[in-house]
């Protein structure tokens, strides 16, 4: 099984993958740059990091190898735990860990699991296609004062008799060398400010995809053993239902404002989904809110099939220890 397969099949879709008991690589979109030392231009990209802390199984790596590989989910976990033991030993063992398209795994003299990120591929599909470029320098400047140099080089000797004639020459002279320096001006006045302007498109751009991550995020990892416990009022005028049974939790989002997840509840119920539920709030303060949730992993996967295929393609599986 070679688990960084299938870990760079999910880094196109989700900004956090859990390898169980070993780590998560997590993804961070950042904005179009440019280099001022190489003039080399780099497009919008997801740049990754490993967090050695989050190891509780969250089931999205688990689950997408079980339905890859057609197998169960708990032979699945375990054939993933052993990789991740195996890995662990290698770092133990002083050895580098080299995962193809993700990035150098090393430990320290302190144990902790160091990361280098390659830079390869671009997880960030909005940018399919962009590569970098460079681009050269702005050298009218320096032609003009060239141009300069020449001209103090070069002797002008006018006679009395043809000064009386030619007198207007030297006008057309400057008057050239006016223009010349107008026009180096308002050109780089212009590319000035089509970069100013491009910069602020880019940085209105990545706000609005932060806002939205925000508003709407479907791939942070929880500890369901952490989770706070919610008091429903039975009178409340949102009828949202906390999960009180069942192992295996199809959850469909997790929302920063409550107002949103109780409005996704009423929205699931309404198509059917009449076991839909709030589950709670994670580490990072979101309110889940889930399809469904099972006993038997095995038709919790059946239903995530479903639900995948006639629903929404970013649902995933929680499963509780």
């Amino acid at each position: 099984m070679v688990v960084e397969h299938y870990i760079t099949e999910l880094l196109y879709r989700y900004n956090c993958v859990v390898v169980p008991n070993f780590g998560a690589f997590l993804t961070q979109r950042t904005s179009a740059r440019i280099n001022d030392i190489t003039n080399t231009f780099y497009a919008p990209a997801k740049l990754i990091s490993f967090n050695e802390q989050l190891t509780s199984n969250d089931g999205l790596l688990v689950s997408h190898i079980a339905e890859a590989e057609k197998a169960s989910f708990e032979t699945t976990l375990s054939k993933i735990e052993e990789v991740a033991k195996d890995w662990k030993r290698q770092l133990a063992d002083g050895e580098k860990i080299s995962l193809p398209n993700i990035g150098l795994l090393w430990a320290n003299n302190e144990g902790r699991i160091q990361f280098q990120p390659y830079y390869e591929v671009n997880y960030l599909t909005s940018s399919f296609g962009l590569s970098s470029f460079k681009a050269l320098p702005v050298t009218r400047e320096i032609l003009k004062e060239e141009v300069v140099e020449m001209e103090e080089q070069i002797p002008f000797i006018i006679s009395p008799e043809k000064r009386e004639q030619g007198s207007f020459r030297p006008y057309l002279k400057y008057a050239a060398i006016f223009l010349i320096a107008l026009s180096t001006s308002l050109t780089g006045y212009r590319f000035y400010n089509d970069r100013i302007q491009t910069d602020r498109i880019v940085r209105q751009d990545a706000q609005k995809e932060v806002t939205r991550q925000i508003q709407e995020a479907t791939f942070f990892d929880t500890d369901p053993l952490e989770l706070p416990t919610v008091t429903i009022d039975a009178i409340s005028a949102t009828k949202t239902r906390t999960v009180s049974a069942g192992k295996h939790h199809i959850v469909a989002g997790a929302f920063r404002i409550k107002k949103n997840a109780d409005r996704k509840i009423k929205s699931l119920q309404s198509k059917g989904y009449d076991n839909a539920a709030y589950y709670g709030t994670n580490a990072y303060g979101l309110h889940v809110v889930t399809y469904d949730r099972f006993d038997d992993p095995k038709e919790a996967l059946t239903a995530l099939k479903e639900i995948k295929r006639t629903q929404s393609a970013d649902a995933w599986l929680l499963s509780e220890k």
